[in-house]
């Protein structure tokens, strides 16, 4: 596995390369990267479903339950809130935009966009699936989320006559994960075609005419991570932030080369379980926050909208900042899972709150690929933190656990990607380490 992602990072520089050398050809290398992610998100609703199921079914008492998800939401709304207030304060700060002239046409590109925002009220009824069934083929974490936890309250009221039930979905889980550990192999080719179409289209003529707005977003997301994120991890959980960042660094690598974070959802689910959070916590907390803890999501929308306005000289007022913030907060929920969801999700809050500004979206498409980099990394960084910390004042954290997976003397197996040994439990505990 550690050859894998060397192979993974080589791939990303020579697709860079590709890129410039023959960006033609390279625009046409867009379906490898399109093709893996699509191979990741294939097992997002069978391991989120196994996850959950099993997480809840083991709870004796739905309270608990109850109790997790509402911490989790409260901690959610918070931080998103956070993360939107310090993007208007570095939007103001940078004055990104301002002396620009954009090209009305592009507005016609954006109004194609906004076409993918959608209602407060569309966005809760589409929560709901048409059937059992189709939570699983339609893509959305929410309607999976929802079939999970109903599935998971109804074998906890099963009692025992639920426990073989239980029991299969365990072993469905260790095929899920199994199936995903060989999908992984295919990163290396995912990461050259994703990495060589975006350098072939883009090029440096958008990171230069834009180099204000985007190093500002990654210098904000940074600061959010370390400063903001960081804080907390440590005075909640008193957990370091940058051993968190580096037991996930893999993750990481995987978002870079494919611009989503839901590729590592997966992994993140079965690596906080390895770290010490328990199965229900990971099960609620992960899936949830990928839906409404979307820190990166919601620094790109202030800024972006403040940059949309003043290049298009039409700045906005302290009034019409707050006003927007609390759209904002509203309109960030319906990015949930959906790739492209931070573009649609601005070209559709500014269709329904400031329409004459839409026209100024086309201009910000050429670095949002690059922009969604760091918006995915920030994303994921943000959920992680918030399960760590869920887990802990759940007391759900096994702290001890932790110490030992940060020190490297119980490592994540990236061949099961489970912490099973049901089948070896009349044998002694297994060596520390397996190569």
């Amino acid at each position: 596995m550690h050859f894998l992602y060397l192979a993974v990072i080589a791939a990303v520089v020579l697709g860079i390369a590709l890129g410039f050398a023959a960006p033609d050809f390279a625009t046409q290398l867009e379906p490898l990267g399109e093709g893996f992610v699509a191979l990741i998100k294939m097992m997002i609703a069978p391991i989120i479903f196994c996850t959950i199921v099993l997480g809840i079914g083991s709870v004796a008492k739905a309270a608990k339950v109850g109790k997790v998800g509402m911490l989790a939401l409260g901690y959610f709304i918070a931080m998103s809130t956070l993360a939107l207030v310090i993007g208007l304060v570095v939007g103001n700060i940078l004055h990104p935009g301002e002396g620009l002239h954009l090209n009305p046409e592009a507005a016609a590109e954006a109004q194609a966009e906004a076409k993918g925002g959608e209602g407060t009220v569309d966005f809760l009824l589409g929560i709901i699936p048409e059937s059992l069934v189709s939570a699983f083929t339609e893509g959305s974490v929410l309607q999976t989320l929802l079939v999970a936890l109903l599935a998971g309250f109804a074998l906890q009221k099963l009692g025992p006559a639920g426990k073989p039930i239980l029991r299969g979905i365990e072993h469905l889980q260790r095929l899920v994960f199994r199936i995903l550990a060989m999908i992984m192999w295919a990163a290396p080719v995912g990461a050259f075609g994703a990495i060589a179409a975006v350098v072939g289209n883009t090029g440096w003529d958008a990171l230069t005419s834009l180099a204000v707005i985007m190093f500002g977003f990654y210098a904000t997301c940074l600061l959010f991570i370390f400063g903001v994120l960081g804080t907390v991890l440590w005075l909640g959980a008193r957990v370091n932030i940058f051993r968190l960042l580096r037991y996930l660094g893999r993750e990481f690598l995987l978002i870079v080369s494919t611009s989503s974070s839901e590729s590592a959802l997966p992994r993140l689910i079965a690596k906080m379980e390895h770290l010490g959070v328990s199965k229900p916590v990971v099960g609620i907390t992960v899936p949830t926050g990928y839906s409404f803890n979307l820190d990166g999501t919601a620094i790109y929308l202030t800024m972006a909208t403040l940059f949309i306005a003043a290049a298009q000289d039409q700045p906005l007022s302290i009034g019409e900042q707050i006003s927007l913030l609390f759209f904002m907060i509203i309109a960030s929920k319906g990015a949930a899972g959906v790739s492209g969801a931070g573009i649609a999700t601005l070209a559709g809050g500014l269709q329904s709150h400031r329409p004459e500004l839409v026209d100024g979206v086309g201009f910000i498409l050429g670095i949002d690929r690059f922009m969604s980099e760091a918006r995915a990394l920030t994303n994921f960084a943000g959920n992680a933190v918030a399960t760590v910390l869920i887990g802990t004042w759940t007391r759900e954290f096994d702290t001890s656990k932790a110490k030992e997976v940060f020190a490297g003397r119980d490592p994540f197996d990236e061949t099961t990607m489970l912490d099973d040994h049901s089948d070896q439990e009349s044998a002694p505990p297994p060596e520390p380490a397996k190569v």
